[in-house]
């Protein structure tokens, strides 16, 4: 069995990521555990369970959303909790046990609970439309925080005093508090009433395993004992595929010495130069990373010591069909992301130039930064670039957040705007503006992994400053080392249908060396060599 240990977590938080529906969403839940859960879940490639070492509450919620809602899985949480049902529960605010007469208001945003007047409680809700919290007031102060399970019961809550945390406790489904956790020093407190905690690998009643101790340093050395115990159940055997991240790789590296490891790296959620991300590639049998980038660093640090480090995309990609071509313009994506502002300000001018001949051209600055005032900053300096160069700014004119008058819908039809950013945290909503687009421009040093995939998917042609796996010079796109020889390349694949055709099969040819397919038989190749 393949056990997985994902990194879903808030920041450097042993917890969840889930948010309130109305808020902007600041991250992206999709990430290469996700990925890897998708193929063994959709192809039944092999047996597998999911340890989740953090505070989830909206699991069940969260596995719905990646499409794999009945994935087996042990949770550190859940066996303090004493919780073994593994499905969501539909309930209602109504169903709490509220102060007669509470008169609820109902604002766009949240539920706020009244009583005589005065504010006494706050609702919030997931995006799913499921209870998360309900802050309890005492004057305009939180008192108390209670954290809402999807399977219908307070799995936390954590106390105030003077608008400041104070600990936070975590309860069976009848309420009882199991832990405390401190926020001055992060000890934590068991009750001793109910100093255990439940192992549950199946069907039947869980085992009952006492605490070792009624205090610890940190949540830390709970959530490591009872990885211990949850392990220590398993056969000698089984593979876990760890997610690295610097939060659990000492809970993990303490546990898991002479058991077979594959570790899986992702972005830029690792430091290879951590002393024990570096024990812990020693230890492995087998290293994955998501870009071959990626895979070359880790090669020349071990050199020939090791031989088993291996390139899997998190991404596979499959035959889209864009529909760029049943637009009335050409829509260019530009990846914006870690550019230097003096080579925006280039392609500012050369886009402003080429708009001369090409009238029917529109750039979209693609970002993946969730930052809320990112855009108007990208289309500020976009018009100070222009204003500065003798061109005119209003190309580069935004749409007020709170709609747009008819003076300035007057004003953008006779500027004819031609710049516009388009914001996309998540996979979807990048996915629906990738789909648009005639071309797409990296010129970043840092590979876009996941905009790359997705132009060889669509059959967009790829203009790029280095070559990589899914972008061939010639083939489906460009290499460009100087700024100047772009206008040649816009020219080539935006004057005509012929060369934008060639790059589209030639990307689909390379597409199939990563399909689902391919990716579900590499990481059985990877996964037997080490049984």
């Amino acid at each position: 069995m393949v056990i997985f240990i994902p990194a879903w977590y808030k920041k450097n938080e042993w917890c969840e990521n889930e948010q309130n529906w109305h808020e902007r969403k600041m991250h992206t839940e999709f990430d290469d555990t996700v990925k890897q859960i998708q193929l063994y879940h959709r192809n039944k490639a092999f047996e597998y369970c999911i340890c989740v070492l953090g505070f989830s509450p909206n699991f069940r919620h969260f596995l719905h959303r990646q499409g794999v809602y009945k994935a087996p899985y042990f949770s550190v949480f859940d066996a303090i909790n004493e919780c073994e049902s593994k499905r969501a529960r539909v309930f209602s605010f109504h169903d709490l046990d509220w102060i007669p007469n509470t008169e609820f208001l109902y604002t766009p945003f949240v539920i706020v609970a009244m009583f005589h007047g005065r504010k006494y409680a706050q609702l919030e809700f997931g995006e799913d439309g499921n209870l998360i919290q309900i802050d309890m007031y005492e004057g305009d102060s939180v008192a108390i925080r209670n954290i809402y399970d999807d399977r219908g019961f307070v799995s936390s809550a954590i106390i105030y005093s003077e608008n400041a945390p104070v600990y936070q406790d975590y309860y069976t489904e009848n309420g009882t508090w199991k832990i405390r956790v401190f926020f001055d020093d992060n000890h934590v407190e068991i009750n001793p009433e109910r100093n255990f905690y439940i192992i549950n690998l199946g069907k039947e009643p869980g085992e009952k395993i006492t605490f070792k101790k009624n205090r610890y340093e940190s949540i830390d050395e709970v959530i490591s004992e009872i990885f211990n115990t949850f392990i220590s159940r398993l056969s000698e055997n089984d593979i876990f595929c760890i997610a690295m991240h610097n939060l659990h790789n000492k809970v993990i590296s303490d546990n898991l010495k002479g058991r077979r490891t594959v570790l899986s790296f992702f972005e830029k959620r690792y430091n290879l130069e951590d002393k024990l991300t570096m024990l812990m590639l020693n230890r492995a049998n087998y290293i994955v990373t998501d870009s071959k980038i990626s895979c070359d660093k880790i090669k020349d640090i071990f050199g020939d010591n090791h031989n088993n480090i291996v390139n899997i995309t998190p991404f596979d990609t499959r035959k889209e069909i864009g529909i760029s071509g049943q637009l009335t313009v050409q829509k260019i994506l530009v990846a914006v992301d870690n550019l230097p502002p003096e080579n925006f300000e280039k392609l500012v001018l050369i886009f402003a130039k080429y708009f001369e001949e090409n009238d029917k051209a529109r750039v979209c600055f693609f970002t993946r930064e969730a930052d809320i005032a990112l855009p108007g900053r990208l289309l500020a300096h976009a018009r100070q670039v222009l204003e500065k160069n003798g061109y005119d700014s209003r190309m580069a004119l935004e749409e007020n957040d709170n709609g747009t008058t008819e003076n300035a819908v007057d004003e953008m039809e006779e500027a004819q705007v031609m710049f516009f950013v388009e914001q996309c945290v998540d996979e979807l909503t990048a996915s629906k503006c990738i789909r648009e687009q005639r071309l797409i421009i990296n010129l970043s040093d840092a590979v876009n992994l996941y905009l790359q995939i997705s132009g060889v998917s669509f059959g967009i042609p790829q203009v790029v400053s280095e070559e990589s796996q899914y972008v061939k010079h010639g083939l489906n796109g460009q290499i460009v080392k100087r700024f100047e020889d772009l206008p040649k390349v816009l020219t080539y694949y935006l004057s005509s249908l012929n060369n934008w055709n060639n790059a589209m099969i030639q990307a689909y040819e390379i597409g199939e060396n990563y399909t689902t397919r391919r990716l579900v038989e590499k990481w059985k190749e990877v996964l037997e060599s080490i049984g």
